[in-house]
């Protein structure tokens, strides 16, 4: 019988001992099943932005930890023993009752903090009743979690007063800072609120909040926590006067992250006191630009190794009074904007990588249209030709859509989607070749991305010993965990990739050539000798202003304009978006760095000196220049031609019209002659090509060199004629350049002569709907030809 009982009293152990496991187990870490609100931390905990939760309280998520001044002066008010009873206070509850007793009422609590807790968790009616279930779930939470964990817990969701909840939200609420920097006054006062938060009511209560706050000062003073001179200097220092603002420093940070994190701490690699100086920065432009009519401007900084984001400016402040009406609630980060002449480096460095162009190649730069289009400089110049890091610095709008057409809209969209572009997805067709002008949509976001890309991967080719890593080219990071560090695996190495080392070199190269700004733009930034490449775009219709800059350690955009798209004339780029840009890099450490040179993915190769093509045989000029390694696939020079004439070096000849003897041999530059019609303006030592002597041309039939050549219209142009007020079709002009100003050159139509011009070549036509072909002939028989269509 005894070993039965004893039996039975082992099983009941057991199985009580297996009760308080489960029990202890099944509590849950964070028993609240509160809303938290939606907070926006930067990289070092500090809070940017925050949303109220839904049920309409500021409670922020629980931290880790309590810190030392609110623990001291918490654990004092309410819990002294709190590290040694097991969640009820013995000795506390027998105190309790007996001055309970004596007084005939309640004029004592009990109460632990993990027991108050256990309250603020259940949130039941005070009882004896509910006493008891709070002592015991008191000592089962003491059973699941540590000390600092259950303080944590009671710091978190402890009433401070209002609609203002856990130390945190309070400390930020009432002292507009962290809990962690608080000083000794403002933790006690804190300290003394869940007990009492109606205290919190300045007008009626401050006498009363001042008056606790400073009897707790002195009991710690009076156990060792804190110096008398402490407790006095905490003592002097005023009772907060008013509850504060949230300072969201960005509102549409916090929508988008909200988004993608339905609530709690959202910590971002974003640097505060950054953050803060560039929204600074951004409002203080935009206020002026507002004068004209501009109401929205947008700032990302990037750190280039990693790729995170530094700061997150999505939208200026609004100084009407009216967020709709001026749309700064949109986040223009993320907003799809047309991206004027900002996508021009990235054909360059495709060009530069394919081996279609060299950086001094010159590009043709006169009237063009293709198919009834006909892009402009945005001064409404041409040069001829240029070279095109020439093109590219003073970002001409005619050389980049030749260079588009040379390099092609089906290659180029792939190319910009492996770049970041995540908004570029319709066909080459649908673009046009109004693509590199504007003619596609890019946000800030990825732009910043694309830009941080391209430098990181020269600086992982030459890191990486001469490799290429895929890692390199990623989006932005926003998120502080999550920052992608510069190494990889095996596969993420490569020998070639879409963009090569030496056209990132070249591009950024180029971008350094760009005309400084005046005084008033940051011209006392580039006097300081920092490195720093920048490139600007104007959007179509003056309705996009964009500025990004680039230094080896950041990449700052800029983007200014209206939210609703609406045009003026002040959105242009240099005007409206490069002073924001350049006062923003003046907050970004200083450093004259230069750029890495990928010496590997270089070579050296004789180029012509005009033309900046590889220099062929009869090159005049030519030197040792570095290019990239891709030189297999760079053409020669096709203007240097070896040119015959007589001994007078007035005309050329042949030997059909000239002894060999007397002919004298000369290497001559040569330009088409609509190129040299406008390179010969801007360029006085160009020296154009004598002619044909007479006699000559009537042995070879012709000038091998055409002396003249249509500007306008486009072999196979589609023509749109306008109609008159009387229904008739208007007529079209045709342009001709001449290499002889004073040559006379004979029009025919369709066969038909239509006239005759010297001087100035242009004719008015009056051609019908339909094909249609235009000859021009001068007095030696030369002559060109150009299909056309009046549709």
């Amino acid at each position: 019988m005894k070993v039965k009982r004893v039996h039975k009293v082992a099983v009941c152990l057991l199985l009580a001992i297996v009760a308080v496991v489960v029990w202890t187990v099944t509590c849950p870490r964070n028993p609240f099943d509160v809303p938290y609100s939606t907070v926006v931390a930067d990289s070092n905990g500090r809070i940017l932005a925050a949303h109220i939760s839904s049920d309409g309280q500021w409670r922020f998520p629980p931290a880790d930890s309590v810190p030392y001044k609110f623990e001291q002066c918490i654990l004092e008010f309410e819990d002294s023993r709190f590290y040694s009873h097991f969640g009820v206070d013995i000795l506390s509850l027998l105190r309790a009752a007996y001055q309970d007793i004596k007084n005939m009422k309640i004029v004592s609590g009990a109460s632990t903090i993990t027991m108050q807790t256990v309250r603020l968790w259940r949130r039941e009616d005070r009882t004896f009743c509910e006493k008891f279930v709070e002592m015991m779930l008191a000592v089962r939470l003491e059973m699941r979690l540590s000390k600092k964990e259950i303080l944590a817990l009671y710091a978190a969701h402890a009433p401070f007063g209002g609609n203002t909840v856990g130390l945190e939200t309070a400390s930020i609420r009432y002292f507009g800072r962290p809990a962690t920097n608080l000083s000794w006054a403002e933790a006690a006062m804190l300290a003394v609120l869940p007990n009492s938060p109606s205290l919190i009511h300045i007008s009626k209560n401050r006498h009363l909040l001042l008056r606790k706050r400073n009897e707790l000062l002195d009991r710690l003073y009076i156990k060792g926590v804190i110096s008398e001179e402490t407790c006095a200097l905490a003592k002097d220092e005023p009772i907060v006067e008013s509850p504060m603002l949230y300072q969201n420093l960005s509102l549409q940070l916090l929508d988008r992250l909200s988004s993608e994190a339905s609530q709690g701490v959202v910590r971002t690699t974003i640097d505060y006191s950054l953050q803060k100086q560039v929204d600074d920065v951004l409002n203080r432009h935009v206020k002026k630009l507002h004068e004209s009519g501009i109401n929205n401007g947008a700032a990302l900084v990037l750190d280039v190794a990693t790729g995170d984001v530094l700061a997150y400016v999505a939208n200026s402040q609004n100084f009407d009074g009216d967020d709709i009406e001026n749309g700064n609630y949109v986040d223009c980060i993320t907003a799809p904007r047309s991206t004027g002449s900002i996508l021009k480096p990235f054909l360059y460095a495709a060009m530069l990588t394919d081996g279609q162009i060299l950086p001094n190649t010159l590009v043709a730069d006169i009237p063009t249209q293709i198919s009834g289009y006909m892009p402009q400089n945005y001064r409404h110049t041409y040069d001829g030709a240029v070279p095109a890091n020439r093109a590219l610095a003073r970002s001409l709008n005619v050389p980049a859509v030749k260079m588009l057409q040379t390099y092609g809209g089906e290659k180029f969209i792939p190319f910009l989607k492996k770049v970041g572009l995540t908004t570029v997805n319709q066909s080459s067709d649908y673009y046009g070749l109004s693509l590199i002008l504007g003619g596609c949509e890019a946000t800030l976001w990825d732009l910043c991305g694309a830009y941080a890309s391209m430098t990181r991967s020269l600086y992982g080719y030459v890191d990486h010993q001469n490799l290429y890593n895929s890692a390199d080219w990623h989006a932005p990071n926003l998120y502080y965990n999550r920052s992608v560090k510069r190494t990889g695996t095996i596969a993420d190495f490569h020998n070639e990739s879409f963009m090569s080392a030496s056209a990132v070199y070249f591009t950024l190269d180029a971008l350094t050539k760009v005309e400084k700004p005046d005084a008033e733009l940051g011209s006392e930034f580039f006097e300081s000798n920092q490195t720093v490449v920048w490139k600007t775009g104007t959007s179509f219709g003056f309705r996009d202003a964009w500025a990004i800059g680039t230094t080896p350690k950041y990449v700052v955009g800029v983007w200014a304009g209206n939210a609703d798209g609406e045009g003026r004339p002040g959105i242009v780029g240099i005007q409206a978006a490069a002073p924001i840009l350049f006062d923003i890099l003046k907050l970004l450490p200083k450093s004259s760095e230069p750029f890495s040179i990928p010496y590997d993915d270089l070579t050296t190769a004789k180029v012509c000196v005009k033309s900046g093509y590889i220099a062929g045989d009869n090159c005049e000029q030519s030197e040792e220049r570095q290019i990239p390694a891709v030189g297999a696939n760079f053409k020669t020079c096709p203007y240097c031609h070896l040119e015959h004439f007589d001994q007078s070096l007035k005309y050329r000849v042949t030997t059909d019209c000239e002894s060999p003897w007397n002919i004298v041999h000369k290497k001559w530059f040569v330009l088409p002659p609509a190129m040299e019609y406008y390179y010969r303006m801007k360029n006085p030592d160009y020296k154009v090509l004598p002619p044909m002597r007479s006699d000559c041309l009537a042995h070879s039939g012709g000038d091998i060199h055409v002396p003249f050549q249509i500007v306008y219209p486009e072999n196979n142009a589609k023509v749109f004629i306008p109609k008159g007020l009387d229904g008739t079709l208007e007529k079209m002009v045709i342009e001709v350049s001449c290499r002889n100003h004073d040559e006379v050159l004979y029009w025919h139509l369709d066969g038909a002569f239509i006239g005759e011009t010297s001087g100035v070549h242009k004719l008015a036509v009056s051609a019908s709907k339909g094909q249609h072909l235009i000859t021009i002939v001068d007095r030696y028989g030369n002559s060109v030809k150009r299909s056309f269509e009046v549709m």
